[in-house]
């Protein structure tokens, strides 16, 4: 049909229609080119990099957490043993930190809208193995010395051992089996030849022997503490001798070094090894109150953590009692030797 046949009334109709066809066209592509520039451009992905090296657990460094106000404290650190070593940032930050035979245990506490605790096993290159979801505040860590064994002390109620009321809970972890005790509670406990059960029942401070099953810990019960030899397999436990806390076995397996309460509630714990085969109890040359589980840095020498202001510091002190105590780091917590 031709458009000159048209009616003037018609013509008018097409030319209406052609002009919104032509104004809804250019709306579209205004909106799209609006959203189009409104969306940001894909990142980039990041390069893949391979762990550096100072993140790897190598045989002879001393490991520790920094503590203090500076912006890297609660962050693990390795330093080569001997005087003047170069300290070496590992990127990962922990409330409690444990390390042997290339297996690593991470305690922490990551908040946000919901506050969760965990416990970490990482390999020599820490990265991450397993986690385990918990509840409370880091107290003690402990990986024993083939690097199978994980074990942890949380804070349930309270936040120290001279809060009234306190509540702990300790765990182990078999990372060859997978094996799981969330609470040594779980495991029976003989005292004085006889089942012990009691409703106000701790446990903290767990350190292991060289077998991987028979380990040592603390129990408290009616206001008093005690030493304990426990059977992983067996899960069972027995009393071997009342005020001794947060024991660590020696590396040659014949002594036990554990905090003792001999003084008053401010100022109440010296530090103490106890050889297992002969009973003697020897109080080691720190004269200073110690709230920490101590660990060995070889069969002679102990190490623990002692409080400064707000910060801390890791001392030494011979294991025979002889001596005296000596800095061995400065800001810092939680050591481990390799």
């Amino acid at each position: 049909m031709k458009v000159g046949s048209l009616s003037g009334r018609a013509r008018v109709a097409i030319l209406v229609v052609a002009v919104l066809l032509a104004g809804a066209v250019g709306t579209v592509y205004v909106l799209r080119a609006r959203s189009q520039a409104a969306r940001p451009a894909p990142a980039a992905a990041p390069a893949a990099r391979p762990a550096p090296s100072a993140t790897a657990l190598d045989a002879g460094d001393l490991l520790a957490v920094r503590a203090g106000p500076a912006a890297d404290s609660g962050e693990v650190f390795a330093i080569e043993r001997g005087d003047g070593g170069e300290q070496r940032p590992t990127g990962l930050h922990c409330k409690r930190f444990y390390a042997a035979a290339g297996t690593a245990l991470c305690l922490r506490v990551s908040t946000g809208l919901v506050t969760r605790s965990e416990a970490i096993v990482l390999d020599r290159g820490l990265r991450e193995l397993r986690k385990v979801p918990l509840s409370g505040i880091p107290s003690r860590a402990r990986v024993s010395a083939s690097g199978r064994m994980a074990a942890w002390t949380f804070f349930v109620a309270g936040d120290s051992y001279l809060s009234v009321g306190f509540s702990t809970r300790a765990g182990i972890l078999d990372t060859r089996t997978g094996t799981l005790v969330k609470s040594l509670e779980d495991f029976t406990l003989v005292k004085d030849g006889r089942v012990h059960s009691a409703a106000d029942l701790n446990y903290w401070g767990v350190t292991f022997a060289a077998d991987d099953n028979r380990f040592y810990a603390t129990v408290s019960s009616a206001g008093k503490t005690y030493l304990v030899q426990g059977d992983f397999a067996a899960r069972r436990m027995r009393v071997l001798r009342e005020n001794a806390e947060c024991p660590s076995l020696s590396p040659d397996g014949t002594r036990v070094a554990y905090k003792k309460r001999v003084g008053d509630a401010t100022d109440p714990w010296r530090l103490y090894t106890l050889d297992l085969r002969s009973g003697r109890e020897t109080a080691l040359a720190e004269t200073a109150n110690v709230d920490d589980q101590a660990a060995w840095l070889d069969d002679r020498t102990v190490m623990y953590g002692r409080l400064r202001g707000d910060s801390s510091d890791v001392w030494q002190v011979p294991a025979d009692g002889s001596g005296t105590s000596r800095l061995l780091l400065k800001d810092a917590y939680s050591p481990a030797a390799m």
